[in-house]
């Protein structure tokens, strides 16, 4: 139906029939998307739609360029974690988002984060499993800051998040070293900075030298500098807590 009314509408608006031809191709490509929402919505027969159901709408959704979805399953499985989502959780989305995709970020992208926050269960195993093999490593390690930043949007991690992103970095395969050093950035207590290091307080001052070395070069920025600006931004405060962390070592102890 509305191949044929924006076809129209193209030829009106631009008075030719390659008016006419590209309000065809854009009116074809939303009644596919009506007919996918109406098959999503046929399959879940007006419930909430299961693991499998989603996994399907995720796979019909996501490609290999369409990092978004991929990240709005993540972001949803951290927000239904504590069992409340909050304005602020949302509000630091739409801002990661809007910076990090620009005009590629869309009112479609937030109706996909809307389904995963209203289904009854998130398959985030699955989707794991597929952004494992889609992204490289230091990629995947980043993703961890970025679940943080929505967990501390509201200024508290609490266990039930910190869990989530927990299963979701060993989903993802990041080592359990790398997700103990991000934690320590969001959620702090009396040794977050050896933490942050890779590293326990009882550590010599040669091995706390050579942990910030090794975390120096793993997470620089230029590790990830193929994405985009919010990552950057991610990686870069990453980068400066460790040396914050460093600092403060070195002051306590009295390290040269």
């Amino acid at each position: 139906m509305y191949k044929f009314v924006f076809g129209i509408g193209g030829f009106l608006l631009f008075k030719s029939i390659w008016g006419a031809m590209l309000g065809l191709i854009v009116g074809s490509a939303v009644d596919n998307y009506q007919r996918l929402m109406d098959g999503a919505r046929a399959q879940s027969g007006g419930r909430r739609m299961s693991a499998e159901d989603m996994f399907r709408y995720y796979q019909q959704h996501s490609t290999s360029s369409d990092v978004p979805t991929m990240l709005m399953a993540l972001s949803a499985a951290v927000m239904k974690a504590d069992g409340k989502v909050l304005k602020s959780e949302l509000n630091y989305v739409k801002s990661f988002f809007t910076q990090q995709f620009g005009p590629q970020f869309s009112g479609q992208h937030l109706q996909t984060l809307k389904r995963f926050l209203d289904s009854s269960e998130i398959p985030i195993q699955r989707i794991c499993n597929d952004i494992k093999m889609r992204m490289q490593p230091a990629v995947r390690t980043q993703l961890l800051h970025y679940l943080f930043g929505i967990a501390k949007a509201d200024g508290d991690v609490s266990d039930a998040e910190i869990n989530v992103i927990q299963n979701i970095s060993n989903m993802l395969g990041v080592a359990s070293s790398d997700f103990e050093s991000i934690k320590a950035m969001f959620y702090r207590d009396v040794d977050s900075d050896y933490k942050i290091l890779g590293i326990s307080s009882t550590a010599s001052d040669d091995e706390v030298k050579k942990a910030y070395r090794k975390m120096a070069v793993k997470f620089h920025p230029d590790k990830v500098e193929q994405m985009g600006a919010e990552y950057q931004k991610g990686a870069k405060e990453k980068f400066q807590k460790i040396q914050d962390s460093y600092d403060a070592i070195k002051k306590r102890r009295g390290m040269k």
